[in-house]
């Protein structure tokens, strides 16, 4: 018979993954999203598959700054009229946040500002969707922590499977009048 010790850490082992998607889906659902400028980079690797690796034109911005900020911490990001975000200044309990403010959580590893997001993968073959990725759409909670939802183009619209332009080749097409869908070339 097995040790209760054995079903502890098996127990453990499959609840604390489960305890971060949950926490990660919240921040989808609940959180406030906003929009960073990407700055370009490659978007392919051969080893892992087609991913984009992101990085911000705000974290660039910082990385020239980073010696005054600590290790890990939260910024504040103002959004401008179309939720792009932009470094307002240090988190503070002293200063409230204005309405158009958001937290974001960050960390500086080997010189370099990391807000959590650092890749975006796709699906096999579909690269050319993302190639015109300007903006990355992230959800935020209250603390500052945030979850990757999507890239936009430079109008801000959404790339992806759902995206209106992004349509394959061939497309079903249900109508109300069929039991079956309809495939058009």
């Amino acid at each position: 018979m097995r040790s209760p010790l054995f079903f502890v850490g098996l127990l453990l082992a499959l609840a604390v993954p489960l305890g971060l998607t949950v926490q990660k889906e919240r921040v989808l659902a609940t959180g406030k999203g906003i929009l960073l400028e990407l700055a370009p980079r490659d978007p392919r690797s051969l080893m892992q598959g087609d991913y984009m690796v992101l990085d911000y034109a705000l974290t660039r911005e910082l990385n020239n700054k980073y010696e005054k900020f600590p290790q890990d911490g939260v910024l504040v990001l103002k959004l401008d009229g179309d939720g792009v975000g932009t470094f307002a200044r240090m988190d503070s309990a002293v200063v409230p946040l204005a309405p158009d403010e958001h937290r974001l959580r960050y960390r500086i590893r080997d010189g370099r500002f990391r807000l959590g997001a650092e890749s975006f993968f796709f699906q096999e073959g579909h690269a050319r969707r993302y190639e015109r990725a300007r903006y990355a759409e992230l959800k935020t909670a209250d603390n500052g922590d945030s979850v990757l939802a999507g890239l936009r183009d430079k109008e801000r619209q959404p790339l992806g499977a759902n995206s209106a332009d992004d349509v394959d080749e061939t497309t079903i097409v249900d109508t109300p009048d069929e039991k079956e869908p309809t495939v058009v070339e």
